[in-house]
């Protein structure tokens, strides 16, 4: 695999779990720190369809986002709607997401020593490249990845903007206090795109394990890495995570892999340092994210001093 090949195959799974931060964001106002958790849900899930049925983790994939979806309707309804319905501070609502991340994490890592006790295989730690197929020069995960990307976008181009559920969904994200008035159903908007978000997680968890080795606590590293998409894309809009999870993505594999020639591998270890050299940069420059630069103005400015 190509160091351009993997980092869009990396750059397609940022995205899809950033969309899915950046829209809880925007309708609850929630940082979700069990974002990255939500993902792993989807890789374990995968494994023991595998382990158990013999289910290719690919075809696995819309058994993900059902579940997945299912996994971050739980959490709203049960976790996140009673504190916001007592008038709960954004900090608070924090806490309980990463309070969600801790359980999760705990569920997994029992969960991954039972599944390795009954498969007599280790669940502990596990990849699904030995499954991955070619698919003319191209690796199956690439040519599935951006198949995937390419048809969630579409989706959410259809629910969001040829739909009428779509339209008030928008609505309640740019002014949910006016889109009550004209009565749009906040509470309903808000439940969708919890379950959109886990169900996006999960289907990015599913290929995951096709890039990089999952242990429990993959969730608690990658999650440093799909807040610095949402945040350098401009964390109140969808289209921002697309573009931050290019961005950070690119840069993680490409940087690291020039400096791992320098270096050596030891320095894969920390790739996510590069994510927080993006993110730094860009709130140094556009703190609102890439959505908020007026390049208008800019290029203006360019042609004016030349």
């Amino acid at each position: 695999m190509s160091v351009l090949e993997g980092a869009i195959i990396y750059s397609n799974l940022l995205v899809l779990l950033a969309i899915g931060l950046t829209m809880t964001y925007i309708t609850t106002g929630v940082p979700n720190f069990a974002q990255g958790s939500f993902a792993v849900f989807g890789s374990y899930l995968a494994l023991t369809l595998l382990r158990f049925y013999g289910i290719h983790p690919y075809l696995s994939i819309p058994i993900a986002l059902i579940f997945g979806g299912v996994l971050g309707l739980v959490v709203y309804i049960g976790v996140l709607k009673p504190l916001i319905s007592r008038g709960a501070q954004i900090v608070i609502l924090m806490i309980a997401t990463l309070a969600v991340d801790l359980i999760l994490l705990g569920i997994m890592g029992a969960y991954s020593d039972y599944l390795g006790m009954v498969t007599k295989k280790s669940a502990t730690r596990f990849i699904f490249t030995p499954y991955d197929f070619p698919v003319g020069f191209l690796s199956g995960i690439f040519v599935v990845s951006v198949l995937v990307i390419a048809l969630i976008l579409f989706g959410l181009y259809l629910l969001l903007y040829k739909t009428k559920f779509g339209v008030a969904m928008r609505a309640s994200m740019e002014n949910p206090d006016l889109a009550e008035i004209m009565g749009v159903n906040v509470e309903t908007t808000r439940t969708v795109s919890w379950i959109l978000s886990a169900g996006l997680a999960a289907t990015a968890g599913v290929l995951l394990p096709f890039r990089q080795e999952i242990v429990p606590m993959t969730g608690g590293i990658i999650i440093v890495s799909i807040f610095a998409s949402s945040i350098v894309g401009g964390l109140g809009s969808i289209f921002g995570a697309l573009l931050g999870g290019y961005i950070v993505g690119m840069s993680e594999s490409f940087v690291t892999f020039n400096l791992s020639e320098v270096f050596g591998p030891s320095v894969l270890v920390y790739s996510r340092v590069i994510s927080l050299v993006v993110l730094v940069i860009m709130l140094i420059l556009a703190p609102r994210g890439i959505v908020s630069i007026k390049w208008r103005r800019i290029k203006w400015l360019a042609s004016f001093s030349s």
